[in-house]
């Protein structure tokens, strides 16, 4: 029997990148404060919260073939997380101008019933145009960038801000599909549908 497929994240963005990959899922808050710790690598503190995420999810759903994530932003080894007002926003986005900076994805896949689960990362790297404060504004009068980390999205407008992206493009909007689409098969969670 086909298990059913639970995305514990209520974040539009990775709902839509496994809908245009033709996955039929349900949705649902795992209800977990995300934890920051300045002890931990941007890997780890990844690493942590999707397991966390996933975890308490799959312990409601044990039947089901569970997913959790967790996106971080990192300058110079600084994890960078949401921003806490539009200001703190707009110096965000000041100090990624005209650098690189790194975007970690973690995934935590667990079916608590089958007794199996795995996590993995994916790290991309971000080049940022040089922005002005206009361009930031401009941007912002697009983007609410509140619940993204490192305050911008990749997707949408995200050209206007970005240069380049060095490593997978899905990472950055917020789930390693490449990887993702890998490690769902070993559940026997596949796609329905195909992609259009």
């Amino acid at each position: 029997m086909r298990s059913s497929f639970i995305l514990a994240s209520h974040s539009p963005r990775r709902r839509e990148l496994l809908a245009a990959a033709g996955f039929e899922f349900e949705t649902l808050s795992a209800g977990v404060v995300e934890k920051f710790d300045a002890h931990l690598t941007l890997r780890e503190m990844t690493l942590f919260n999707a397991l966390r995420k996933g975890a308490c999810a799959a312990r409601l759903h044990p039947e089901s073939v569970v997913l959790a994530a967790d996106t971080l932003v990192a300058l110079d080894g600084e994890v960078i997380g949401k921003p806490s007002d539009s200001k703190h926003a707009a110096q965000i986005l000041q100090r990624l101008s005209g650098r690189t900076h790194e975007v970690c994805s973690a995934v935590f896949i667990s079916h608590l019933a089958a007794a199996r689960s795995t996590c993995f990362h994916e790290i991309s790297r971000v080049r940022f145009r040089r922005l002005s404060r206009k361009e930031i504004d401009n941007y912002f009068a697009k983007v609410n960038p509140l619940d993204k980390a490192g305050a911008y999205g990749a997707q949408g407008h995200g050209a206007e801000i970005i240069a380049r992206i060095d490593g997978s493009f899905t990472n950055v909007v917020g789930l390693p599909m490449e990887k993702t689409i890998r490690a769902l098969r070993k559940f026997g969670i596949e796609p329905r549908a195909t992609p259009n």
